[in-house]
């Protein structure tokens, strides 16, 4: 019998039998188990199989972490075995019917800004290296001065950092009718009617120019950048699609349904919702940088301790939208200076576990989880070493407080947003570099040193697995 084969033989008796599993998929590091009764599910045993590198329930599903590449060769074992497989989206709607209320909001939403994260991710990433090349100093390594650069260079790279934030509420529209259940096309067009040229610029009205006023007291402006007014247009824009299309003749549903729905969210969209929803979001702006802006470091220490714990509760992507708001507000990003910290710093509280342990098998574990914290992914350290034996989680946690209170004192602001630690350095390439590496190094040895000491133990590891 194989290696891998033996692997999964032994996951399915952990977790219960076949006849415990009603369906099973995997991601990029795990497999993913929805089952019938988590009370026939050893957890105990299938954290001691081999390779597996921590396993837990969440978002309605137990998943077993594997890593990148070995779970390939798992799932395609644990196929073998009859049972039930299905593709990842209709697992999600499964694990969606084991949630609560709250949870289901929260994965929505999650679902709505993710897709879009990766050409914010870009646009930051544009940001930096633009920051980058205009530094004087790298600048004069060619012989160059800033105005030495071509105005028609400049306007490229303008291009290139702007082009994702003015059309943020068509990309938005768009993927809320499809996580909704619009056509994703319809959503696109009514969040471009949102940043039509027609409209006045939001980022001139906020700067002095005027508004236009329909009614003579409805002030309507072009929602570049906007958030808020995007996401509720496209909630309700796509129940309406879905609804217009339950009354219209099959023959007369290619043109009726598009043709009322944008007629329709486009008078909703412009003349009640943006209003209301861009002021609304004006108001959590005011309240994050409130917070952001506390003194003596307490932002980074509050937000750095508690980040990781709110990544546990699995709500974390209610924060996309803070960070975008950032971003398009001050042209930086103050929340992914503090949350690298916390990330960090569980990246050291595992690392200090892999070196003093001299058991084979969670040194195995913990050395490469360490790394993968490192590279901004924190789940396979937080489930499968640090909350496990619960003193390095708080040991970590501790570390993200100092890390945060260090990128706090000292204003750090990235560029972009959804990466951090070793990735996120290019989001700080405009002369924060050595700074931010400093408050990364901070979080690191806050928590790695508190874990070597009084954090783990090989003693008091066996007892908490007794």
């Amino acid at each position: 019998m194989s290696e891998n084969k033996k692997i999964a033989q032994e996951l399915i008796d952990a977790v219960g039998g076949t006849e415990n599993i009603q369906s099973v998929t995997h991601c990029a590091t795990r497999l993913r188990f929805i089952i019938q009764d988590e009370e026939k599910v050893d957890k105990e045993r299938v954290e001691e199989i081999d390779k597996v590198k921590g396993a837990f329930f969440n978002s309605g599903q137990y998943q077993v972490i594997f890593g990148t590449g070995t779970v390939n060769k798992v799932y395609e074992e644990v196929e073998k075995f009859e049972v039930n497989q299905v593709t990842k989206e209709e697992q999600k709607k499964e694990a969606m019917n084991k949630k609560n209320s709250f949870q289901r909001a929260i994965r929505t939403f999650g679902d709505v800004f993710v897709p879009i994260i990766p050409v914010l991710v870009a646009t930051g990433l544009f940001m930096g290296l633009r920051g980058l090349v205009m530094q004087e100093q790298v600048l004069a390594w060619f012989g160059l001065t800033p105005s030495d650069i071509s105005s028609n260079f400049l306007l490229y790279t303008q291009i290139l950092t702007d082009t994702a934030f003015i059309f943020l509420p068509a990309l938005i529209a768009w993927s809320t009718f499809r996580v909704f259940g619009g056509t994703p096309i319809i959503g696109l067009v009514l969040g471009l009617m949102l940043v039509s040229p027609a409209l006045p610029n939001a980022w001139g009205v906020a700067t002095g120019a005027e508004p236009l006023y329909f009614f003579d007291f409805i002030p309507v402006v072009g929602y570049q950048g906007a958030v808020l007014p995007a996401f509720i247009a496209g909630i309700i824009g796509a129940k309406l699609e879905r609804a217009i299309r339950k009354r219209v003749p099959e023959a007369l549903d290619l043109i009726v349904t598009p043709f009322l729905t944008l007629l329709i969210m486009s008078v909703a969209a412009l003349f009640i919702i943006g209003p209301i929803f861009h002021t609304v979001e004006g108001y959590i702006l005011d309240a994050a940088l409130y917070v952001l802006e506390l003194p003596f470091g307490l932002a980074g220490i509050l937000l750095g301790g508690l980040n990781q714990i709110i990544v546990i509760t699995g709500v974390h992507h209610i924060f996309n939208l803070l960070e975008i708001q950032l971003l398009e507000n001050l042209g930086n990003n103050p929340y992914n200076a503090i949350v690298t910290s916390a990330v960090a710093a569980q990246g050291g509280a595992t690392l200090a576990v892999a070196l003093k342990t001299k058991r084979t098998k969670l040194k195995a574990l913990a050395m490469p989880s360490s790394f993968s914290a490192f590279l901004g992914i924190t789940e396979p350290a937080i489930f499968g070493v640090n909350l496990r034996y619960g003193k390095p989680f708080l040991m970590g946690l501790i570390g993200g407080a100092a890390g945060g209170f260090v990128a706090s004192i000292l204003n750090l602001a990235g560029t972009g947003m959804a990466i951090t630690v070793i990735p996120g350095t290019l989001l700080y390439l405009n002369e924060q570099l050595p700074l931010y590496i400093l408050a990364n190094l901070v979080a690191i040895a806050v928590a790695f040193v508190l874990t070597w000491m009084f954090g783990y133990s090989d003693k008091k590891a066996e007892q908490i697995e007794k």
